[in-house]
């Protein structure tokens, strides 16, 4: 059933040209210089700490790796980190099931 799920969205997200981090609960990533990474679409805080934070995702996780972390803004599905940002790395789960 989540398979024909997707499906739909996809199809939907094709067909009528709307945005796909809308309809297939992708992340929003946006990142200002180093300092500030503004995340939409976050299914919560798995680590925080002041030099990583780590998310999960609907398909995979979201790892933010650097110095002086501080969460400005947190909401459900949204969340403000400044610091001084070193790396941004997607884990996506499904392919490292399929090795």
């Amino acid at each position: 059933m989540r398979k024909i799920n997707k499906m739909v969205r996809k199809w939907m997200t094709d067909k009528m040209e709307l945005p796909a981090d809308v309809m297939m609960d992708l992340p929003r990533i946006t990142m200002i210089g180093q300092l500030h990474i503004y995340i939409e679409n976050h299914r919560g805080v798995l680590k925080f700490s002041n030099q990583e934070l780590r998310l999960l995702l609907e398909q995979g996780q979201l790892l933010i790796k650097g110095n002086h972390f501080v969460i400005k803004t947190i909401l459900p599905e949204e969340l403000l980190l400044e610091g001084i940002i070193d790396q941004v790395i997607y884990i996506n789960e499904n392919a490292q099931k399929k090795r």
